[in-house]
């Protein structure tokens, strides 16, 4: 059975104790920290800046994801991939030339990815893929922590997880990851989920029991 890739959203962690959350997580065993950066305009919200993704940096040696909510991340993605950014997901709709913006991330030596929101379609995307190695599929609409899993987004992602094997990306889901969502896409192909408020922060469980219990879903 593949490991699952699990991701914690720092955006729902408890930023004043950000250096304890960072090794709480750490010690629970999570893969990747996901950092969400919003601009106010393409999502109607801010969370992360750079700052904290370069404060994220120094305080882990695991992978960092950057997921761009912003217009025209072209003008912007230099500042996170010189932050040590390992993954960075941009929403194609935001950007006039993406394929562009993915080869670049790729030449500099990270990952890239695309976020691809509950509204956009796989058709709008489908160019992007060869140049992706991460495809998050935005299984809530992105602005927001704690909303409702939108149930749509599920053929879009059994139809990405059909082309994993052609492509070779890896598949992941971002939005409403609770534990019944998180066994059903994983059994559908997904390879890793961003977990927020539907399953790991704000609980009374320690985040060492809810990782041991979401990697035996």
């Amino acid at each position: 059975m593949n490991r699952k890739l699990l991701c914690p959203s720092l955006m729902c962690a408890d930023l004043t104790e950000l250096r304890k959350e960072v090794a709480d997580l750490s010690a629970a065993g999570c893969d990747i920290f996901h950092c969400d950066i919003m601009d106010g305009s393409f999502v109607p919200n801010m969370a992360l800046g750079l700052a904290d993704v370069k404060a994220v940096r120094k305080l882990t040696d695991r992978p960092v994801d950057v997921h761009l909510m912003m217009d025209s991340p072209a003008e912007k993605v230099d500042w996170f991939l010189d932050a040590g950014a390992d993954i960075i997901y941009i929403h194609p709709e935001a950007e006039r030339f993406p394929g562009k913006v993915l080869r670049h991330i790729r030449e500099a030596g990270a990952f890239a990815g695309i976020a691809v929101s509950p509204d956009v379609s796989l058709e709008q995307v489908t160019e992007l893929i060869p140049v992706c190695d991460y495809i998050m599929v935005m299984t809530v609409y992105p602005g927001f922590a704690g909303q409702k899993f939108v149930e749509s987004t599920k053929t879009k992602i059994r139809r990405l997880a059909e082309m994993k094997a052609e492509y070779g990306f890896q598949l992941m889901i971002d939005g409403g990851c609770s534990y019944e969502v998180i066994r059903e896409m994983s059994e559908a192909g997904v390879d890793g989920f961003v977990l927020g408020t539907s399953a790991l922060f704000g609980k009374e469980k320690p985040y060492e029991t809810i990782i041991e219990e979401i990697r035996a879903l």
